[in-house]
Parts: structure tokens; sequence; C-alpha cells
């Protein structure tokens, strides 16, 4: 396991219980140094003033904040350490909340919470399976890394795990960000649906770093003195509008060809025709309206034309001749 990072004690109530913190997760990122080609020697960074222009020690560096006018304002580490910071040594639990509360947005990094000692192993116990059964985590103030910040504590097997959480100021407002309203097609949306049900795991699928794996493949040839064998680069996306369901049928066709289920899509609706606008619909509302008000015109016309010849041929008929 690693070194501890921090050591204090958690409170809740009058209950206090020593833990020390240690790192829960570790950076497998391939790195790199600067090296003068030609040579392959380090090449370091240097620390210069820009108003001297030389290099200045660590001694002669301290912590400066510039103000909104262009003056900076020196901070030394007393003032600093002045600065009274109540959770200096504990975190200290202000609350118990539902999980679902917490959005994941404010998450940080986390670290393992070790009970320190066999006097700290009961009440460390002890809160892990209040979590447990109460399906709540803990949120708490720490003072970490020479700030007071938020911590929420969650269990994580037989550990207690401590994330470290941003403020509510530190999250930027995204409502600038969101599309405009828009009007969704039903079957678009249960297309949607579709593809998430075929998706779906009851659990996280196992999945790995393959830029890291290549990358250390091509370490490992160049090592030997071989040329590395470098895969195919994934085809760039074409940025072209498509048919959103005939991409969601695609869709739902290869997530069930790579479960090793049929590809064939029997439930997903098929794309109805276009809606006419509201325009177009008004206007041949009203075409066809005027057209049935021309024919019954052209009817009526038609059948008082009819009843006037009749009323003259009856009226021919009933006449009678003239005597010489």
């Amino acid at each position: 396991m690693p070194r501890p990072v921090w050591s204090g004690a958690i409170s809740f109530g009058l209950v206090t219980i020593p833990i020390k913190m240690l790192p829960a997760t570790e950076d497998r990122s391939v790195r790199f140094r600067s090296v003068h080609l030609e040579d392959m020697g380090r090449v370091r960074n240097k620390k210069i003033c820009e108003l001297e222009g030389r290099e200045v020690s660590s001694g002669e560096i301290g912590k400066g904040y510039e103000l909104s006018g262009g003056d900076t304002v020196t901070i030394t580490d007393e003032e600093l350490d002045a600065i009274p910071l109540p959770t200096a040594k504990a975190i200290d639990i202000q609350a118990f909340v539902p999980a679902e509360s917490i959005d994941p947005v404010r998450v940080a990094d986390g670290y393992f919470l070790q009970a320190d000692g066999p006097v700290a192993a009961k009440p460390y116990v002890l809160l892990r399976k209040a979590l447990e059964r109460s399906s709540k985590v803990a949120v708490a103030k720490l003072a970490f890394h020479g700030r007071e910040r938020l911590g929420l504590l969650r269990v994580l097997e037989d550990a207690i795990v401590i994330h470290m959480m941003r403020w509510p100021d530190e999250i930027r407002n995204p409502s600038e960000l969101a599309p405009k309203p828009m009007d969704l097609d039903e079957q678009e949306l249960e297309g949607a649906l579709s593809l998430l049900d075929t998706m779906s795991s009851e659990a996280m699928p196992d999945l790995h770093d393959e830029y890291r794996e290549s990358l250390e493949a091509v370490i490992a040839a160049k090592s030997e003195g071989k040329a590395p064998e470098l895969p195919q680069p994934a085809a760039e996306p074409s940025g072209q509008v498509v048919d959103l369901m005939a991409a969601l049928n695609a869709s739902v066709a290869k997530a069930r060809e790579q479960r090793g289920e049929p590809a064939t899509v029997h439930d997903m609706p098929m794309k109805r025709t276009t809606k006419k606008s509201a325009a177009q619909k008004s206007a041949a509302q009203k075409s066809a309206a005027q057209k049935s008000a021309a024919q019954k015109a052209a009817a009526k016309k038609a059948a008082k034309t009819t009843a006037s010849k009749k009323t003259t041929a009856k009226k021919s008929t009933g006449r009678k001749p003239r005597s010489a």
C-alpha cells in the first residue's frame, strides 16, 4: 500500500475515529522526460526572474497574489499557518445524505481511510456498517493541502473511502451550453431507449487503456532496436448530418452483434414520413375547403337549371293550342 498522505480523526457527534488517509488511485500514464536529442542529455526547467533575467533559488521564491489592478501582494507561510482551520486534523462530518443527492460533477479524487490502531477498529467498523445499512454517504469538512475542503465518505467493500468535493461556487453554470428547446419525434426517442436497453449491463464492463498499451508496445520495440508496429488510426468522424433513425437502427444492430445476439432489428420503430408543416397543412385544408365549396355550388346550380327546365317543359305541355 502507498504511504499515508494525511492523518487525523473522523468525528461525528461525540464519536472520534483516528485514521490515516492513503491514495485510492494511481496514475498509470506513461511519462516522458525532456532530453537533448543530440546527446540524450536531460533538459531541465529553470526558474528565471523575468525582471532580472537570472535563475533564482528556491529560498528566493515566495507566494504572490496578483490584484485586479496589476499589483502583487506576497503571502508568507507564517501568515498562512496563522489562519485558523478548525478542521486541521479532523474530518468533521456535517451531515448524512442520500448518495443520489450528490451531483457526480462535484466529486474529485478518492482516498482510502484506514483505522489508525486497535482502538479505532470498532468505531471504524461501526461507521462503515451504519453507512451500508442506511444507504447514505457522509459529507464532511477537512483541511487538506493547505485549504479547507469538502469530503464525501462512502463505503467500498470493507473500507471507507473519502472523495474530495468541489464547493458549490466552483461548479460553472451549464445553462448557456444547453441546446435550445426542440421537438423530438417520439419514434426517435423510442429508438434511443431501445439502443440504451441493448447496451445496458448489470455491471461495469471490463475496459482497459488501449492507447497506453499501444504506447508501451512502441517503447518496448524501440528499446530492443526494432521498428515499432503502429496500429491503424481510427476513421475520422465524417461530420455529416445523418438520418437519426437510420443511425439508431445501425447502432442497435452493431451492439447486438457485439454481444453475440442476432443483428436484425425487429422492435425498432421505423421512421415516419416527414410531417407537413403547419403552413402546408393549413394551405392544403384551405384548398380542399375551397374545392368542396366550388363543387357544392356547381351541384346546386346544376340542380336549379334542371328544375327550371322541368318547370318550363310542364308549362309547355299543359298549354292548349289556339283555335284557327
